[in-house]
């Protein structure tokens, strides 16, 4: 589960020294044109101009070096070198405040384009919460190496232009509902809101919760020998 700003903060674990060690090197990854902004700080957080924030959230225990880069909300990216060893390490992403109920919602969409690399254990996914971070919606666009979703398997639906296969499952803070692509995508639009709609109305399994964070972003698990992971359009839209 990959958690937000908040809401890590209650399940995260402290790296120690060997970040802070790492970060020279991890700056040097940064693309060879000066970015606007980029940090290799464990919480390093950036707020663009249009009002998304970007997030280094290096928050799982046995984590490498990780740096993050940004020239907008559209255009950033990540170099990250984490071990070959199980547990989600970091989810660095950028995310867009909704903060309406989903009765107050006409429409909720978002538009992805990303370059990933081939090795490594990782997802490229949304990870989107209510207002009081008790629910957590995952969209999988594409997933690499040893890496699962939380709970059990709920059987496979299309909604919001792509087809996908659902878990529920609880981590012990909050409720996760996961939706795995059926094929991996690395460009495309989700049309978000029937997706949230369904929960409610058809499974029932939350109520007219007030969305709060659509993140986008790259969940690692291991990327050994330091790898890229690149956003080259990423826009989310409400009414």
């Amino acid at each position: 589960m990959a958690p937000s700003a908040r809401h890590s903060v209650r399940r995260r674990t402290l790296l120690g020294a060997g970040l802070a060690a790492a970060a020279a090197l991890a700056l040097a990854a940064a693309p060879a044109q000066a970015a606007v902004w980029s940090s290799a700080d464990q919480w390093g957080t950036y707020t663009t101009p249009d009002g998304y924030t970007l997030y280094n959230n290096i928050w799982g225990s046995g984590a490498g070096s990780q740096s993050i880069w940004a020239n907008s909300s559209s255009n950033w990216g990540v170099w990250a070198n984490h071990p070959n060893t199980g547990g989600i390490k970091s989810y660095p992403n950028a995310k867009k405040v909704v903060n309406k109920p989903l009765s107050a919602l006409s429409s909720l969409t978002s538009s992805y384009n990303v370059t990933v690399p081939s090795s490594g254990a990782y997802n490229t996914s949304y990870d989107i919460w209510d207002s009081d971070y008790d629910y957590e919606v995952m969209l999988w666009v594409n997933y690499n190496g040893a890496v699962g979703p939380l709970g059990t398997a709920q059987g496979t639906v299309t909604l919001g232009g792509h087809t996908w296969t659902v878990y529920k499952g609880d981590n012990g803070a909050n409720q996760v509902f996961s939706f795995l692509r059926t094929s991996d995508s690395t460009s495309g639009t989700v049309n978000i809101l029937p997706i949230l709609k369904w929960i409610k109305d058809t499974k029932g399994w939350w109520g007219d919760e007030t969305i709060g964070d659509v993140q986008f972003g790259y969940e690692i698990t291991s990327s050994s020998g330091g790898l890229d992971f690149r956003t080259n359009g990423f826009k989310v839209s409400s009414s």
